[in-house]
């Protein structure tokens, strides 16, 4: 699936953004399937905002985001839905949790949020592989802020997309954990054929990148 920028810019950031040299702000620019996109964006300079734009949960920007050459402008609301549950998968920054629910019940919403593509065993082998079987039953409230971002990090991994969007995935990780989720999320994007946008603050060597951006 194309991802087509056509000289995005956040409209309230417009004026700031502008005065500084930026590899994706008011670019043309196309991702394409399978590619492992790093786009480095220290503070200040519309990381999440990025995100959110791309995942249309903002719509205050000028320019076009083209997704299979649908612009997100004019999307209609089941053919978002589609988007989001077929394709398009995410890793939001502050995570987004459901804190009352546990955090197997956090993944499972998403596991059969469609038709299934992984059976129930399969978030006990993940699990395992991050080291988080301990805290399967245990409200995500009542988990640490690491042991949170693996769950979303599984969760994420639970419905087909053709393309995982991550927002600094890791900053809660130390080396032995990033290196494990690293293997996970790269073992199930070359299994798909997908590609990922992963967003951070700094450089790294988590992943054989495509493209390397400075937002």
């Amino acid at each position: 699936m194309l991802l087509q920028l056509q000289n995005i810019i956040p409209i309230p950031l417009k004026e700031k953004l502008l005065q500084r040299n930026s590899d994706v702000w008011n670019k043309s620019l196309q991702f394409k399937n399978g590619e492992f996109i790093k786009i480095k964006a220290p503070s200040g300079t519309g990381k999440t905002t990025f995100v959110h734009i791309i995942y249309k949960l903002r719509s205050d920007y000028e320019g076009n985001v083209l997704w299979a050459d649908k612009n997100l402008v004019s999307i209609k609301a089941q053919e978002l839905a589609d988007l989001r549950q077929q394709h398009i998968s995410i890793i939001f920054q502050d995570l987004r949790l459901f804190p009352n629910l546990t955090a197997r019940e956090n993944i499972e919403l998403k596991r059969v949020l469609q038709k299934p593509i992984y059976e129930a065993n399969v978030v006990d082998e993940m699990a395992a592989q991050l080291g988080i079987t301990s805290i399967l039953h245990q409200k995500a409230s009542m988990c640490s802020y690491g042991e949170q971002q693996r769950i979303a990090i599984i969760r994420a991994l639970m419905q087909p997309f053709n393309w995982l969007i991550m927002d600094e995935p890791f900053s809660h990780l130390d080396k032995n954990n990033i290196d494990k989720a690293a293997a996970l999320i790269n073992k199930e994007c070359k299994k798909r054929n997908a590609g990922f946008i992963l967003t951070d603050l700094e450089d790294d060597e988590h992943f054989d990148y495509t493209k390397f951006l400075n937002l």
